[in-house]
C-alpha cells in the first residue's frame, strides 16, 4: 500500500513527443504566433528602414544589427511561451510587439537618445516577461497575497506624494525620484490593485450581490462590504486631487467598477460608480485651478492656441495633415507637437501613417481586448475570469483615455499609450500584465484538456520531499519493530 501511495505522489511527466501527440492545438497556436512575431518584427524592420529613408535619404548603417536583435528579442519571448505556457493565446505577443515596434519607430523618429533609451527598457521588459512567466506557475496562487498585492498598490499610488520622492513633472505629480532614476509607481500600482480586487471579489461576490442591509427604502450590501468601494473611491480622489493626475485616476476608478459589475453581474454598481466619479470629478472642476484648465483645454483649445492649448491644437493639425494615407514615414513633423514620444504618440503615428495607420493601432488594441476577454470566458475560476477580465479593462480604458484626448473625444489626460509611448515603467509594467494575462489563457487550456496539466517544478519538489519523508518514516517504522522482535 505504501508503493501504491508514492507512485500517487510521483508527478506525471511526459515526454516531447508524448507532449506534443496531447496538446496538438496548443502546438499549432505557437507556430502561428511564431509566423505572426516574424511578421510584425518585418513590419517593424520596413517602418525603420523607411523612416530613416523619409528623413535622411538614406538606409540606416544598422539596419541588419537591428533587426537581428528585434527577432532575438521577440524568440526569446516566444520561446518562453512555448515552455512555460504553451497553451496561451497566440494572439496576444505578436499585438503586443508590433504595437511596441510601431512606438519605438516614431521614438526613433523623435529623438535617438530616447530611442536608445527605449531599447534598454525594451531589454528589460522583454526579460521580465520571461521572469513572470517562469515564476508564477499557477495564477492562482496570486490570489493568496491579495492583500499584500493591495499594500504594494496602495503605497504605488500614494509614493509620489511623499516629500522628498515625489517629483513634478509637466504639472503632474506621478513620478518618483531616486538619485537619476525616475519612475512611476502608478503603472505597476495597477497591476497589483488588478489582482487584489480579483481575489477580494472572487471570494466575496456572493456577499456584495446579497442586498441584506436596509437603508430606508433601499437594500444594500453589509457595510463591511461596501467599504472597499469608498476605499477605490477615494483613492481614485486622493489621485485626483494629490497628484493632478486625472488619467490615472480615472483609470483605476473604472478599473474597480468594471470588475465589481462583472463580479456581482448587477448593472447598478455601474450607475453607482458613474455617479460617483461624476460628482468627484465636478467637485474637482470647480475647486481645482488645473483640473478647471483641462476641462477649458477640452472644449475650447483655440482660445489659448499659443500657450495652455498649444500641445493639443499642434495634435490635431498633425492628424489633418496625415489625411487618409498620412505623410509617410519620415517626411511629417511630428516634433512640432511637445511631449509627442509620451502623451502624443498616437498624434505622430496619425500624421504620417493617417487614418490608416491611426485604425491600425485601434484595430490592434480591440483585438488584445476581444483577446483578453476570451480568456476570461473560457475559464471557470472565478479569480482567474476576474483577473483576465481587470488586466484587459487595464489595457483597453488607458488607450481609450489617451487616444481620446489626442483627438479630443476626452479631457486631455497624462498617461502613456501601452506598449506604444515612451517610458520603462509603463513597458515593463505592461509586459507584466501581458504575462499574467497569458498565464490566465493558459490554465484556462489546461483545465479544458487543450494541454496536458503537468506539476510545476514547485509541485514536483513538494511531491519529491513528501515522498522523502514517506521513506523516512518507513525506515523509523521498521528500525522500531526489529528493536521490538
Amino acid at each position: 500500500m505504501t508503493d501504491t501511495l508514492e507512485a500517487d505522489l510521483e508527478p506525471t511527466r511526459l515526454s516531447r513527443r508524448e507532449r506534443r501527440a496531447a496538446a496538438p492545438l496548443a502546438y499549432r497556436r505557437r507556430n502561428v504566433e511564431l509566423s505572426l512575431i516574424i511578421l510584425a518584427a518585418a513590419i517593424t524592420a520596413m517602418a525603420y528602414t523607411v523612416a530613416s529613408l523619409g528623413s535622411n535619404a538614406e538606409i540606416p548603417a544598422g539596419i541588419f544589427g537591428f533587426v537581428a536583435i528585434l527577432l532575438g528579442l521577440l524568440l526569446i519571448a516566444h520561446l518562453a511561451v512555448r515552455k512555460f505556457a504553451i497553451g496561451a493565446d497566440a494572439t496576444l505577443l505578436p499585438l503586443a510587439a508590433l504595437l511596441h515596434g510601431i512606438g519605438f519607430v516614431m521614438i526613433t523618429r523623435l529623438d535617438d537618445t530616447l530611442a536608445g533609451l527605449q531599447s534598454l527598457w525594451s531589454l528589460i521588459a522583454v526579460a521580465t516577461f520571461v521572469a513572470v512567466l517562469l515564476v508564477v506557475r499557477r495564477v492562482t496562487d496570486l490570489a493568496r497575497f491579495r492583500w499584500t498585492f493591495f499594500a504594494a498598490g496602495a503605497i504605488g499610488l500614494l509614493l509620489p506624494m511623499v516629500p522628498g520622492l515625489g517629483a513634478n513633472i509637466n504639472g503632474a505629480r506621478i513620478w518618483v525620484s531616486v538619485g537619476p532614476i525616475n519612475f512611476q509607481p502608478g503603472e505597476f500600482a495597477k497591476v497589483a490593485l488588478a489582482i487584489f480586487f480579483a481575489a477580494y471579489f472572487a471570494d466575496n461576490r456572493e456577499l456584495i450581490a446579497a442586498k441584506t442591509w436596509k437603508v430606508g427604502p433601499f437594500h444594500l450590501p453589509e457595510p463591511r462590504f461596501i467599504l472597499p468601494v469608498l476605499v477605490a473611491w477615494g483613492f481614485a480622489i486622493v489621485v485626483m486631487v494629490g497628484q493632478r493626475d486625472l488619467g490615472s485616476s480615472l483609470l483605476f476608478f473604472t478599473l474597480f467598477v468594471v470588475m465589481i459589475w462583472v463580479a456581482t453581474e448587477r448593472v447598478g454598481w455601474l450607475l453607482l460608480g458613474a455617479v460617483l466619479f461624476a460628482g468627484a470629478a465636478y467637485f474637482s472642476w470647480t475647486q481645482f485651478s488645473h483640473v478647471q484648465t483641462r476641462v477649458d483645454i477640452w472644449i475650447d483649445p483655440w482660445s489659448d492656441s499659443l500657450d495652455r492649448g498649444y500641445q493639443i491644437v499642434q495634435s490635431l493639425f498633425g492628424l489633418a495633415d496625415g489625411g487618409l494615407t498620412g505623410t509617410g514615414l519620415g517626411r511629417g513633423n511630428p516634433n512640432q507637437v511637445p511631449e509627442a514620444q509620451n502623451d502624443f504618440i498616437f498624434a505622430s503615428i496619425g500624421e504620417e501613417l493617417g487614418l490608416i495607420g491611426g485604425t491600425a493601432i485601434l484595430m490592434s488594441y480591440l483585438l488584445i481586448v476581444g483577446a483578453g476577454l476570451r480568456t476570461a470566458l473560457r475559464t471557470d475560476r472565478e479569480f482567474e475570469k476576474l483577473l483576465a477580465v481587470g488586466l484587459t479593462t487595464i489595457i483597453g480604458v488607458q488607450a481609450f483615455i489617451i487616444i481620446g484626448g489626442v483627438i479630443k473625444l476626452v479631457p486631455l489626460t497624462g498617461i502613456t499609450l501601452p506598449f506604444v509611448s515612451y517610458g520603462g515603467s509603463s513597458l515593463v509594467s505592461n509586459y507584466i500584465l501581458l504575462a499574467l494575462l497569458m498565464r490566465v489563457s493558459d490554465s484556462a487550456a489546461r483545465r479544458i484538456g487543450e494541454v496536458p496539466d503537468e506539476p510545476t517544478p514547485g509541485e514536483r519538489w513538494a511531491a519529491w520531499k513528501l515522498r522523502r519523508e514517506i521513506r523516512r518514516d518507513q525506515k523509523r517504522a521498521a528500525k522500531r519493530s526489529e528493536a521490538a522482535a
